[in-house]
């Protein structure tokens, strides 16, 4: 009967261990995705990673406004 509890014990440490490293996980994957945003559109505030998706969204959504001086020269 010894091993029975030996085994429920281990079960219930792997169980807290592996939630503990899920949560630190999922952090860090949110912190590292909010910092992949680095461009701002100036008119709605959606942000993008990257100048040629930024050109792209505001070449389509915002087709009235001139283009931002920064992406004057980006190539879609």
């Amino acid at each position: 009967m010894a091993r029975g509890q030996q085994k429920i014990q281990s079960q219930q440490k792997n169980a807290k261990k592996q939630s503990g490293q899920k949560k630190k996980q999922g952090h860090d994957q949110k912190a590292a995705a909010k910092a992949a945003l680095i461009y701002t559109c100036t008119v709605c505030r959606t942000q993008m990673p990257d100048p040629k998706t930024f050109k792209q969204h505001f070449e389509s959504k915002h087709p009235k406004t001139p283009l931002p001086p920064e992406l004057a020269d980006v190539q879609a």
